[in-house]
């Protein structure tokens, strides 16, 4: 081969890899265009699925408006892409299936659990969650500290829990003889122990720990060690959100952890809790 066609030839291939260059480049930045988030920014709405679970996610009786630090942050991210927050009500059944068929573009406070990594996709990590467990310390069948799980694994014993939340999930794998009254949401979960139909309240550390502030007289809290259900609260979002568009939210999630934002949202929502609860 000549000097001459073997450069040509070199022209060819580099011409030709810059085309093919150049046709990548186009369609990444054309699908990198076509994002939730633009969708989101061009309809001005980004929708928040929530479920009831105070300190995360206060509904207010009287106004029926959301607040708590997980609503808190939503509306933050929401100015972050300079559109309105949105907030669709939800159970906590259906916060998953409410992603999975669009009905909203973030699910607050959901844990991140391999099953349900299957069906949809989650933010970093907001806040350290794990399961523990309300009682009455005045309640003779509990006159004896439980200092473990087994001491509670007894048929005497009645356990009420949010149905389909990670304490349900957690307490039925170890707690196989107390009978379980599994509930529609937080509120009644917590109203059969205040109400002695249940003598156990399972739920995670911030509910709790509402739970007995807010009774000090009787209540007191049960950790297990090691953590029983050791899970973050978390964002969750559908599974096709592009890896953009979850770094641009863990971004966010990030800066307000470094500001301090997330620490003083925590302490409001518990003082707007416990001073629904006083109502």
């Amino acid at each position: 081969m000549s000097l001459t066609s073997s450069i040509r030839r070199r022209v060819l291939v580099l011409a030709a890899s810059a085309g093919i260059g150049a046709l990548f480049v186009g369609s990444a930045a054309h699908a990198a265009g076509d994002t939730p988030w633009q969708k989101v920014r061009a309809d001005g709405v980004l929708r928040c699925g929530a479920a009831a679970s105070p300190p995360y996610v206060i509904r207010d009786p009287q106004t029926q408006t959301y607040e708590g630090a997980f609503a808190d942050l939503c509306r933050g991210f929401a100015e972050r892409l300079k559109v309105k927050a949105v907030f669709v009500d939800a159970t906590w059944p259906n916060l998953i299936a409410g992603l999975q068929s669009d009905k909203w573009d973030m699910a607050l406070s959901l844990s991140d659990t391999p099953e349900r990594e299957k069906a949809v996709s989650f933010s970093a990590p907001v806040f350290d969650s794990s399961v523990t467990f309300a009682y009455d310390k005045r309640n003779p069948k509990l006159a004896s500290t439980p200092h473990s799980i087994a001491d509670l694994n007894r048929a005497d014993l009645t356990l009420s829990v949010m149905a389909g939340s990670v304490a349900d999930k957690a307490i039925s794998d170890v707690l196989t003889k107390p009978h379980i009254m599994r509930l529609p949401d937080a509120d009644a979960a917590r109203l059969a122990l205040l109400s002695k139909r249940a003598d156990v309240l399972a739920d995670d550390i911030a509910t709790n720990m509402l739970v007995t502030a807010a009774h000090p007289e009787s209540l007191v809290a049960f950790k297990p060690e090691p953590a029983l259900a050791p899970l973050p609260a978390n964002f969750g979002v559908r599974k096709a959100l592009p890896p953009a568009d979850l770094a641009y939210l863990n971004s966010y999630i990030d800066e307000q952890k470094k500001a301090g934002a997330i620490d003083r949202m925590m302490a409001q929502a518990v003082k707007k809790t416990l001073q629904q609860a006083a109502k």
